[in-house]
């Protein structure tokens, strides 16, 4: 599994699997300046202020991610509705642009055999994957799309 965020041709937060096989997401954690955040409205009120955002979403907890598969998990939109995309005369997507960095996330994924893994990606965009014995069970901290 990989995580991802691009402003070209609009801004957007992705996920891919680049293993060999599917990967089904166990558990998610979602941090914005360390601390977790339960779903993308609090992401994004924590990453550009207070406001009513409009976004699309996919549900990343439970979904079975085909080997190549790659998947926009939240998509920033204009108020007007349309997607986010790169207009340096936007001051939502400067904002938007130049805060995205500061979210992190922690993915803990398993393979149909039951072997385990964990994602984290931090703010810096030092990535690491690393197999654990099993996936958490749900905490407070597990984001809720």
């Amino acid at each position: 599994m990989e995580y991802g965020t691009s402003n070209d041709p609009r801004i957007r937060f992705i996920l891919d699997n680049k293993g060999a096989g599917p990967a089904i997401i166990r558990n998610v954690i979602v941090r914005v300046d360390g601390e977790p955040v339960r779903n993308w409205e609090a992401a994004l009120q924590k990453l550009i202020g207070p406001g009513q955002y409009k976004f699309t979403q996919s549900s990343m907890s439970g979904h079975v991610m085909a080997a190549g598969e790659s998947m926009d998990i939240m998509v920033p939109h204009n108020f007007d509705g349309t997607p986010l995309a790169a207009d340096k005369s936007n001051p939502l997507w400067v904002a938007l642009n130049k805060d995205r960095g500061r979210l992190a996330i922690e993915i803990c994924y398993s393979s149909t055999l039951g072997e385990c893994w964990m994602l984290r990606r931090d703010a810096s965009g030092k990535s690491t994957t690393s197999e654990t014995r099993s996936c958490p069970n749900t905490s407070a901290a597990a984001f809720e799309e």
